[in-house]
């Protein structure tokens, strides 16, 4: 036999690829994005939302509508979002050398999404507002043991956007805004990888280049059945946009918004970190393998070594055109379309520091739209009622979709309400539900063999309950 050394050298380039395959990118592989910035808006499931200007939190969808306020106001908000997502298998295939695994649980969960706003006029043409909200966020957890852990098990990000804006009214019909954005990503992606596959890849290294009997091989690969390991990346950046706006008052019952978001652009650097089998998780082996079977388990455990890593992300960009008409003292009708240019995310890099490239996952994203209609009932002076509907297209292909987020096209009905409890005091409930369109799934992330073969389809929905208070200086 040759150096330990050696082996190891061998080992770690033999099995690289297989072990580097991280499936991190998948958790940007389907719509995260979120509309919950307000809890008045998701009544009427945000139609209208660059046209109606109803509070302050218009500093998200136009920040021109703030100066229509015309006093100081706070809004805070927060939806409970709870997202369903179970899958149910249909031909999937184990991983090498690995037990199938159960159909993962209850994928999704419930999180709050909060958001606070405050509008400042300074002249009766211009004003001065800050929000702060959560415009992307993504949160699935799997059962550890299920068939698609070598794909992934926990993924989550969270984001944070500070967002100063003006607005300026020049002319009696028009008004224009304009605000920048900070904007933090934190990301926290697991997965299991295929340890005992990689350890039959040495294996038959060791075969290839003749320096292990062949009548040996089983032996070894045997010792190895079902082992794992975990891997963990995590990583954070920040960002600069921009967002501007128009609104133009077209008669007193009808005005028409427009609004644009930019991109921005991260370098989200963290680690990667792995927790790796030993020598000692292996199976009896004779004396005369033992130390064989420790070389692989070093040359393995050296290939899925902890470090630095970066993944570059352009998040997409939006558009919106928007309607609000009062047709009288009681009834006001809104609609909005919704671009968002999600084909900015083609591939998914991951890198090390050194520079070698851990994965590349195909993303192939398409550009977007969401149309949505909604009224309001305005009961009486103290209490309003709200509903809509929308239809919500998801930028992810079939082909491309995975298990980090069991994506599709949706459909909302909302239901809201405000009641006005002073004048200066009001306070909106919402609920909407949202009908996912059951995702399919075929994926093994490049290698039934490494990865096992997810094969089958989610049963999938979003139910979001929204509660706000504004303040209005009287």
């Amino acid at each position: 036999m040759k150096s330990r050394a050696f082996r190891r050298t061998r080992l770690a380039a033999a099995v690289g690829a297989a072990l580097l395959s991280l499936s991190a990118g998948s958790a940007f592989g389907s719509a995260f994005a979120l509309q919950e910035q307000n809890a008045s808006g998701l009544g009427h499931a945000y139609a209208g939302g660059a046209a109606a200007a109803e509070d302050v939190s218009t500093i998200f969808f136009n920040p021109a509508g703030l100066v229509r306020l015309q006093t100081t106001q706070a809004v805070v908000a927060g939806n409970v979002i709870c997202f369903s997502a179970k899958f149910r298998d249909d031909g999937s295939q184990h991983a090498a050398f690995q037990p199938l695994g159960g159909t993962g649980g209850e994928a999704g969960t419930c999180a709050l999404v909060p958001n606070i706003y405050v509008g400042i006029p300074f002249t009766d043409k211009w004003s001065f507002g800050l929000g702060v909200n959560v415009p992307f966020g993504l949160k699935t957890e799997y059962d550890s043991d299920w068939l698609g852990r070598f794909q992934a098990v926990d993924s989550k990000i969270e984001t944070i956007n500070v967002n100063p804006a003006l607005s300026w009214e020049p002319t009696k019909y028009l008004t224009v805004g304009a605000g920048v954005n900070w904007q933090r990503l934190k990301a926290t992606l697991t997965k299991h990888v295929n340890y005992a596959g990689a350890f039959a890849t040495g294996v038959g290294g060791l075969v290839a280049a003749g320096q292990l009997p062949a009548a040996a091989a089983p032996v070894l690969i045997g010792s190895a059945f079902g082992l794992e390991s975990d891997a963990h990346v995590s990583g954070n950046d920040s960002g600069w946009g921009w967002n501007v706006g128009a609104l133009w008052q077209a008669n007193e019952q009808t005005r028409f918004g427009v609004a644009y978001r930019s991109k921005i652009k991260y370098t989200v650097t963290g680690s990667v970190n792995f927790s790796n089998p030993t020598a000692s998780s292996l199976g009896p082996l004779p004396a005369t393998l033992a130390p064989v079977g420790a070389a692989i388990v070093n040359g393995v455990n050296t290939a899925l070594a902890n470090g630095d890593v970066a993944i570059a992300i352009e998040m997409p960009d939006t558009a919106n055109v928007s309607v609000f008409h009062q047709f009288n003292n009681k009834w006001d009708l809104m609609a909005d379309l919704q671009y968002t240019g999600w084909s900015t995310i083609q591939e998914l890099r991951i890198v090390r520091s050194t520079g070698a490239v851990l994965s590349v996952t195909p993303e192939n994203f398409r550009d977007t739209w969401r149309a949505s209609v909604g009224a309001n009932y305005r009961y009486s002076d103290q209490w309003i009622f709200r509903g809509g509907l929308a239809y919500d297209q998801s930028p992810v292909r079939d082909a491309q979709r995975t298990p980090r987020l069991p994506d599709n096209d949706r459909t909302w009905v909302a239901l809201g309400v405000q009641y006005k409890y002073s004048p200066s005091i009001a306070v909106d409930f919402a609920w909407a539900y949202i009908f996912v369109r059951d995702p399919s799934m075929n994926q093994n992330d490049g290698s039934t063999a490494a990865n096992g073969l997810i094969s089958g389809s989610y049963r999938s929905n979003v139910n979001i309950v929204g509660l706000q208070l504004t303040y209005t200086a009287k």
